[in-house]
């Protein structure tokens, strides 16, 4: 088995689509529409056969109260690795994000923090190297 797709709950596709694409620096793998209904994902162009990210509409009551409810305690939504966390954090910061915690080194690794602008919180991470 392996994983091909995981989601993350948004507030507004289009807007998501711009950031995980534009500021963050994925590329996006799959657009098609039925109605309403938006099947929207992203994908690392490092690995563009790998596991996509589907930016989920939260437009179900339960979706949206998980999304806030995790973004009110401060916990992400989802967690991008990285090899150059400091270079990564000058890009996206450039790019526009808000980061909500700069490259802080914590115990094995030093993470970041910053606002999707869609209702998430996204955590950088680099893993320490011994």
């Amino acid at each position: 088995m392996k994983i091909k797709v995981t989601s993350v709950y948004v507030d507004d596709q289009e807007k998501a689509l711009h950031f995980y694409t534009e500021v963050l620096g994925l590329a996006k793998k799959t657009d098609v529409s039925n109605g309403p209904f938006r099947w929207l994902t992203v994908a690392s162009p490092e690995e563009p056969e790998g596991t996509e990210l589907q930016l989920a509409l939260n437009d179900n009551p339960a979706a949206r109260a998980y999304q806030q409810a995790i973004f009110q305690q401060g916990q992400p939504a989802i967690m991008f690795f990285t090899d150059d966390i400091n270079g990564d954090y000058e890009r996206i910061k450039a790019g526009g994000a808000e980061f909500t915690m700069p490259p802080t080194d914590v115990t094995g690794s030093t993470i970041a923090m910053l606002n999707d602008s869609c209702g998430n919180l996204v955590q950088l991470t680099q893993l320490a190297r011994y």
